[in-house]
């Protein structure tokens, strides 16, 4: 017999019947020796839960007795010492409490067995008896059941990649924040991030309100993750650059099978064929199948754990560019770009698409080359129309469509049935699938059969048409001339010959584009008296002549060569050449870069990279460079700028902009380690002057002589605040916080600091708030006020993930908030997700900071020579750089390590070098820090007096500027410390120390001395 309480009381036979059990008092007696699961229940207890009085224990033997005939079997319900209970039954509630505690199989394999247990419920537990007190807890504890299994089953799905909706539970039981978890992740999954972080505020104010809790450190994770688009928050295999398919592919499935097989052999799969026979179709067919993509109909292949990117190749004149540009890789290092690739990529395991390869095919040889011995775990698909030509490739040539599936193509893009007809014309276009894409539009407009008797046949004219004579000859006749010649040159020049004057005008001009172009750019660009330019492109769309992504206009490759053709023909190439160079140089001078548009500018300067590239060749190339250059900055693309910065001032120009731009060229030579060429100060105003004094000092503020760089710095400020510019006044003023911190004036750090903090925030600029911020963060942490520290470093994050550059340097940040408090753990995976983003990107200055971090980590779980291994290969580059300020920390984290393993003259040695190191810095925290480690090695020599003279004068110097060592960073004084109380005593040892506080003038900077009083 079996019992079902998940819903409205039931009972079935063993033949599957429903059995009936008649009046509620019995049906709840029933109910009551279900809830006990078998266990014996008094006769009392069952008489109070059912009737809540006083009633005779033959009224209760009764019900039973009915509750007996009922069941249809006398032994059902026993009496013994201890009460009634229910003999073995088969109860729905333990069936569902069984299935959903099993923990067995596969996610996919616990997903079912989840499924299968929800599905047991047919509603609110013993639906029936809500009312009665013995049912209560019981309908609690099945309720709490269902909805953490509803929980587990929303996470499992969404582990699969699967999409959940519990915005409905989610409503129901706004305080479960397990649920509320899995809600924020499908909004943001679903690309509704600021409805996920909505969601999180919701949570955090009912929980204030309504229990006085705060959220709990796992949900409050998921908001962190979300603010900084944590990339393990995407689904199972959505890391990609793939665009999305636009129609579906017919013919090839064969093709996209064989080829993802061979990727599973071969690292190098080269796609090879005519221009316009479908190559990039095919390749991107093949990159969504072995990701598992559902538009592909795919087998969901996990060997790509870390994406499948797409590199368009077709505008690129450097391929290591380009690569790195589509990686999201910064370009800001003297290093060979391709060298950084090779080390970026070495630990990824991913598939790299390079589309369109044949122009620079000596390029793709040599990096493909270097990227696959280096990184065992990359593969990459290429297209090209010749092999690549290195050891270790496999070429797979893509053929002209069969006659049946081109002809299935050609009936599907034109929306007509097959037939006889259609078939003709397959065959005249040699199934070239562009050439059926181009001939689509004409069966819609002239019909198969007029369109069929223009194209003629292979044994004569039609109707003697030129157009067809042309065709047949480029065909079939000119077997000497290149095979995108042979088969769509005949094609293109046909719809040519088709297209009114003005199309023919927009379709030329377009071709002056480098990776397509905006409205805009196109109604600038292909103006020309009485052409309307959108009427124009819409129809040249409709005729497949171009492509309409997003938007943006884009020429397909043959049809962009051949465009470029006719503008040649033309004689425009010159004239609409100068309008596209004057067009971009306008477009970037207008871009609000230090403002609230700066996010949408970014990506739209992203978008026309290479149209920008290009005009920088153009006659405006000193205003378009010196308008790029901040874009550049904050990108991090510095190796374009140098490079295209030099290149055009080789050009000259006039004076002003000139020295302007040599600014901008000796700054971002600076911030790759490279020397400055000279710049032209007499030949720039007041504000080219004080950005020169400001962009020379930020990229260097850390390295050289800060005496110097403050003088320029206020000099800069006073300019700028003269003039009125507040974004010059806030940057100013964020570097000279920096450099008031370094010197121990925290009030002078923390009042610039505020100010800037405050203009940024008017003006709208991201990168300034991120560098106030870090600031003020810094200030926060001196004085132990960890809480906000992590704060401004969690908005920090926030605002660096949205606008997309030092996503690495906050990430550090927030890893050393968690450091201090003690959360190894969390800080070391902050730290190493800051590192393999550096790594990735190629930016050295934020590798290194995440490799201090996980250093001073290991160091103080004890692990010495781990600590060791993490900051010793920075010591060279720091030498290199002149970086004192991180020579000083390293050597003194070097120096602890040594000390802590018991080798007294190695920690000696190191504690000297970062004292000397701090010394020339002129930062009092950094000489008290290298004077701790000094103490430290001293004890351990058995030089105690020293020692203890030493760490009193590091407290009197900490003292002074007021920055008292907060309790979280002190562990190695308190080491030091008990250490020499061991050795002195602790009387001795407070009074010499005391007498190091008293005697701080050798240690000093001269800023200092006046204030001590020496």
């Amino acid at each position: 017999m079996r019992f079902g309480v998940l819903g409205p009381l039931a009972v079935w036979g063993e033949d599957g019947e429903p059995v009936h059990v008649p009046e509620t008092k019995v049906r709840a007696l029933l109910a009551d020796l279900l809830v006990h699961e078998g266990r014996p229940v008094p006769a009392d207890r069952l008489i109070e839960d059912v009737w809540g009085r006083a009633t005779p224990a033959s009224t209760l033997q009764a019900r039973i007795s009915q509750l007996r005939r009922a069941l249809g079997d006398p032994g059902a319900i026993v009496l013994g010492p201890a009460g009634y209970r229910l003999t073995a039954a088969d109860v729905d509630a333990g069936r569902f409490l069984a299935l959903a505690a099993a923990r067995t199989g596969t996610p996919r394999e616990r997903a079912a067995r989840l499924e299968e247990a929800l599905a047991l419920w047919r509603g609110p537990a013993y639906a029936d008896f809500a009312d009665f007190d013995f049912a209560r807890p019981e309908i609690a504890r099945l309720e709490e059941a269902r909805l953490s299994a509803f929980e587990e089953l929303a996470e499992v799905r969404q582990a699969l990649g699967e999409p959940v909706e519990v915005a409905d539970l989610v409503a129901a039981h706004p305080l479960r924040e397990r649920l509320r978890a899995v809600h924020m992740k499908a909004l943001y999954r679903a690309g509704r991030q600021s409805e996920a972080l909505a969601s999180y505020r919701q949570l955090r104010t009912l929980l204030a309100d309504e229990l006085g809790l705060d959220p709990s450190p796992e949900i409050v994770a998921v908001h962190e993750a979300i603010l900084r688009q944590d990339p393990a928050l995407a689904p199972p295999g959505a890391a990609s650059s793939l665009p999305a398919p636009l129609t579906d592919m017919i013919g090839r499935q064969p093709q996209v099978r064989d080829v993802s097989a061979l990727l599973e052999t071969f690292r190098l799969v080269t796609l090879t064929g005519s221009g316009g026979v479908g190559k990039t179709r095919l390749a991107l067919e093949i990159a969504w199948h072995v990701t598992g993509s559902p538009a592909a109909g795919a087998r969901g292949s996990v060997a790509f754990p870390d994406g499948v990117w797409l590199v368009e190749l077709a505008g690129a004149a450097d391929v290591a560019e380009a690569v790195a540009a589509a990686l999201g890789m910064r370009d800001d290092s003297a290093a060979p770009l391709a060298e950084r690739l090779a080390s970026g990529l070495a630990a990824r395991r991913m598939l790299l698409v390079l589309d369109n390869c044949e122009h620079v095919i000596e390029q793709v040889a040599a990096l493909t080359s270097g990227l696959l011995r280096a990184a065992p775990g990359l593969r990459v698909l290429a297209t090209s129309q010749e092999p690549v030509g290195i050891t270790g490739e496999r070429v797979s040539v893509v053929p002209p469509l069969s006659e049946r599936d081109a002809t299935r193509l050609l009936a599907t893009r034109a929306g007509v049935a097959e037939d006889d007809t259609l078939r003709v014309i397959s065959r005249r276009l040699d199934g070239i699938p562009l050439a059926l894409e181009l001939a689509a539009p004409r069966v819609r407009a002239l019909g198969a059969e007029e369109l069929a008797g223009r194209l003629g046949s292979p044994g004569g004219e039609a109707d003697g048409r030129r157009a067809d004579e042309r065709f047949r000859l480029l065909s079939s006749g000119m077997r000497d001339a290149p095979a995108r010649q042979r088969t769509l040159r005949a094609v293109l020049d046909w719809s040519w010959e088709l297209l009114p004057p003005s199309e023919r005008i927009v379709l030329r001009r377009l071709a002056a584009h480098a990776d397509g172009c905006t409205l805009e750019a196109a109604e600038t660009v292909c103006a020309e008296p009485g052409v309307d330019v959108v009427d124009a492109l819409v129809r040249l769309v409709d005729r497949s002549l171009v492509v309409s992504r997003g938007s943006r206009f884009l020429l397909l490759e043959s049809v962009a060569a051949y465009a470029a053709e006719r503008l040649a023909e033309a004689g425009e190439r010159e004239p609409v050449a100068e309008r596209h160079a004057r067009y971009y140089t306008e477009l970037a001078e207008r871009a609000d870069l230090r403002g609230h548009g700066q996010r949408q500018w970014l990506q739209r300067l992203d978008a026309e990279s290479a149209n920008l590239r290009l005009a920088t060749r153009g006659p405006y190339a000193l205003r378009l460079v010196n308008a790029l250059a901040w874009y550049w900055f904050l990108r991090g693309r510095l190796g374009e700028a140098r490079r295209t910065l030099a290149a055009v001032l080789e050009r000259g120009g006039q004076a002003e902009e000139v020295a302007l731009a040599t600014v901008w060229h000796a700054g971002i030579a600076m911030s790759v380690g490279e020397a400055a060429p000279a710049v032209r100060h007499d030949h720039l105003d007041a504000a080219g002057r004080a950005l020169a004094d400001w962009f020379l000092t930020h990229v260097r503020w850390a390295y050289g002589d800060f005496h110097e760089h403050e003088r320029r710095v206020t000099g800069a400020l006073d300019t700028f605040t003269a003039q009125g510019d507040r974004w010059g006044m806030a940057a100013a003023l964020s570097l000279r916080a920096k450099y008031a911190g370094g010197r121990g004036d925290l009030a002078a750090m923390e009042r610039d600091g505020r100010r800037s903090l405050a203009v940024f925030r008017e003006l709208g600029d991201g990168w300034g708030q991120i560098e106030a911020m870090d600031t003020l963060d810094r200030l926060a942490e001196i004085r132990g006020e960890y809480d906000e520290a992590t704060r401004l470093r969690v908005r920090g994050l926030g605002l660096a993930e949205e606008l997309g550059f030092e996503t690495a340097n906050k990430l550090s940040a927030i890893g050393r908030s968690a450091l201090l408090a003690g959360d190894y753990e969390r800080a070391d995976d902050y730290h190493e997700r800051a590192r393999r983003l550096a790594v990735e990107q190629s930016y050295k200055g934020a590798e290194e900071h995440a490799a201090l971090g996980l250093a001073v980590s290991a160091r103080r779980q004890g692990r010495y020579a781990e600590a060791e291994a993490y900051v010793r290969p920075w010591l060279a580059w720091l030498r290199e750089v002149d970086g004192l300020p991180g020579i000083a920390f390293l050597m003194a984290e070097l120096g602890f390590a040594a000390e802590q393993r018991g080798d007294a003259e190695l920690a000696l040695a190191r504690q000297c070098e970062s004292y000397q190191a701090a010394r020339r810095t002129g930062d009092p925290r950094a000489i008290a820090l290298s004077l701790e480690g000094l103490a430290g090695a001293l004890s351990l020599s058995g030089r105690a007096q020293e020692a203890a003279r030493s760490l009193g004068a590091a407290e009197g110097i900490r003292n002074l500027v007021g920055a008292p060592l907060p309790g979280a960073e002190r562990l190695d004084v308190n080491r030091i410390s008990a250490r020499l109380t061991e050795l002195l005593g602790a009387e001795a040892f407070a009074e010499v120390r005391r007498s190091g506080q008293r005697e701080l003038g050798d240690h000093l900077p001269g800023a200092l001395r006046g204030r001590a009083g020496v």
